[in-house]
């Protein structure tokens, strides 16, 4: 019989650890290879971790709840095929081999029981064991390390930020105050914030936020706190583009069997404004800029349960539109099926999202950090308007939109803002009616 470490696998650029949501699996299943184990969740996605053996689980080394990161081994599994983890068949080196792993696998228990030691729990924050532990140590309560701002993905605190965070509390507390109102300033900000109950009459019900839901509305708190919010607005006349879709629609989908929607005509849109406005294409790392190199578009998706979720076409600015309409629908599909990797949400720069597709004419969105602006497609109606023509002017039957346009006025201002989405508009309003697709 051979022993197999099954490890949390790497899920993707920049993802270092994850949460065990649930254990689909107990010590003592049989499993079969490639069948899913447990279940995890990153601050990206929730995902499946399958078995690459054929065997029994033996030992379960983490717990429901618990931060595990990634190569760590999270369950043993017996298996009688030959495997790389299996031990050496002298008896002196098993015991060895084995006092060993059992003292690694003790210490890696040891060490997220100490991490856990504060209710972490009370936090929507993912904070690594690494910061955690120096949290601990220093005495920094849950409420004290979410005021922290992280410099990391998302924004993450890491080790440099809570070091850093740490010297300017000692610096603060040695350094004599010059009133007494600089006395109550360094009070309150060391105190933890408590949060003020919210009475509930006969007859409420209390419904407990989902994980996604929590950090869903961590980010949303902690975008508007970060970013300073500036919205332009400008109505689009998108009469070609309806007409066109409606005369290639059933074409294009007995051709390619995909569906023709208007969203991959956006995008080919806002990826051409991005090329020629490429300073929307950024973000903020503290008092630097960082330009990006890659054009990938966030596409705001909502899923049956009412939470969002933004996968990324990436590298968008290079497909075509029929390419764009095959990563439209598969990203979405996935989106809906709750079959999206970590890493399809990983790396975007810029996010677009469809507010219309429930009636909004308009919208004001909130920025997807650390990106510096996103942009909501308005409902397409169709309204009485003025036609200019050589002969004069007459008014005429019109499909028309709202683009709405959110953006960090700290780094972008208005011209900017409002030229970006002007050039979305005039590429949209210039479509070729001829087009081949």
């Amino acid at each position: 019989m051979a022993k197999f470490e099954l490890k949390l696998p790497k899920m993707g650029e920049s993802v270092a650890e994850a949460t065990i949501t649930n254990w689909l699996k107990e010590v003592g299943d049989k499993i079969e290879e490639d069948e899913a184990v447990l279940e995890i969740a990153t601050d990206k996605v929730d995902s499946e971790v399958p078995s690459e053996v054929e065997g029994t689980i033996v030992e379960k080394l983490f717990d429901v709840d618990d931060v595990v990161q990634v190569g760590q081994t999270i369950a043993i599994i017996e298996t009688d095929a030959d495997v790389a983890d299996e031990a050496p068949s002298s008896p002196e080196n098993n015991q060895s081999e084995g006092s060993s792993e059992s003292k690694q696998v003790q210490e890696q228990i040891n060490q997220v029981q100490d991490s856990l030691a504060t209710d972490f729990a009370e936090s929507d924050k993912f904070y690594s064991p690494l910061v955690k532990s120096i949290a601990q140590k220093e005495g920094i309560s849950v409420a004290e390390l979410d005021k922290i701002e992280g410099s990391g993905l998302e924004g993450r605190v890491t080790k440099n930020d809570i070091l850093a965070y740490i010297e300017n509390r000692s610096s603060a507390v040695s350094a004599p105050a010059a009133t007494s109102s600089k006395q109550n300033s360094v009070a309150q900000t060391s105190a933890p914030k408590t949060s003020v109950p919210v009475p509930s009459q006969d007859g409420d019900e209390i419904v407990e936020m989902t994980r996604m839901g929590k950090m869903i509305a961590h980010h949303m708190v902690q975008s508007v706190q970060t970013s300073a919010h500036v919205q332009s607005f400008i109505e689009v006349d998108v009469t070609k583009i309806w007409n066109w879709r409606k005369k290639n629609k059933d074409a294009f989908q007995k051709r390619e069997g995909e569906k023709l929607t208007f969203t991959p005509i956006f995008m080919e849109a806002v990826a051409k404004a991005i090329k020629d406005f490429p300073l929307i294409n950024i973000s903020v790392d503290g008092d630097k800029i960082i330009k990006r190199k890659n054009i990938n578009l966030g596409m705001a998706a909502a899923l049956p349960d009412g939470n969002l979720i933004v996968p990324v076409i990436k590298h968008a600015d290079q497909l075509n539109l029929v390419g764009m309409a095959k990563a439209v629908n598969d990203l979405a599909n996935r989106a809906r099926a709750g079959k999206l990797k970590p890493d399809d949400t990983q790396g975007g720069t810029y996010t677009v999202t469809n507010v219309g597709t429930f009636g909004s004419i308009m919208g004001t969105p909130i920025i997807n950090q650390p990106q510096v602006a996103i942009l909501a497609l308005g409902a397409i109606r169709k309204v009485p308007a003025v036609v200019e023509t050589p002969d004069g002017d007459f008014i005429g039957i019109r499909y028309k939109m709202f683009l709405s346009h959110s953006y960090d006025h700290r780094v972008v201002n208005g011209a900017l803002g409002g030229q970006f989405v002007q050039r979305v508009a005039q590429y949209l309003e210039g479509f070729d009616e001829n087009r081949s697709i």
